[in-house]
């Protein structure tokens, strides 16, 4: 079931970018004039298994917003912060309404991806997982999910690794469709509150210590 439904996860994604096409380069146009070149961001993540595939989104923060994270006293350089200067202009209303992700859909006629599954991590966060957490990575990752229905940004991430994996163990193609509906119902939301991510921080400093203890 789960290799036709996958299949069928790529015809719809298909189907979306034939539909959506006029959106999608209205958008592509909007951030060229508003914020210059560069209308996609292109990140590592990783897929199923952890296998690495290039993800994409349209842009919705400067090209140097990792860096700049450093110059801001952002500990965490894949977070957020209250008012992010490196947010774009056009980049608030684009992730408030989720068309950032749109390129998405791309990912998923690849076949690197879901419409619905846990999301996309980066490297090197999944390269502290847990074996627990690690789970998560049992199916490919969605452009929505069980998390993001239930809190997405508004939940700190071991309250994510909790939901994905009951996501893992309870899938079923009536649940990806429900969680597409509510997505649908629920898409053009708030802002939503900044939560600094102290449980990656904390163990992404792990490694370094025991790296110091053990040269010491």
């Amino acid at each position: 079931m789960r290799s036709v439904w996958n299949g069928l996860n790529r015809l719809t994604a298909l189907l979306m970018l034939l539909l959506l096409s006029p959106v999608i380069l209205v958008v592509a146009a909007w951030i060229r004039i508003a914020d210059g070149k560069g209308v996609l961001f292109v990140q590592d993540r990783a897929g199923r298994d952890g296998v690495p595939f290039r993800m994409l989104k349209f842009r919705s923060m400067v090209h140097n917003s990792v860096a700049l994270s450093a110059q801001l006293g952002i500990d965490d350089p894949f977070g957020l912060v209250e008012n992010d200067p490196r947010i774009t202009r056009c980049g608030r209303f684009l992730r408030r309404t989720s068309l950032d992700e749109l390129p998405q859909l791309f990912n998923v006629l690849f076949g690197q991806m879901n419409l619905v599954g846990p999301r996309p991590d980066v490297l090197p966060q999944v390269a502290c997982y847990s074996p627990e957490d690690a789970r998560r990575l049992e199916v490919k990752p969605g452009i929505t999910g069980w998390a993001q229905i239930n809190g997405r940004d508004d939940i700190d991430w071991p309250a994510r690794f909790i939901l994905d994996r009951w996501y893992v163990d309870n899938w079923s193609p009536l649940l990806d469709l429900k969680i597409l509906v509510r997505t649908a119902i629920t898409v053009n939301r708030g802002e939503p509150p900044v939560h600094v991510d102290t449980h990656n921080i904390t163990r992404a400093a792990a490694p370094a210590s025991e790296e110091i203890t053990r040269a010491a």
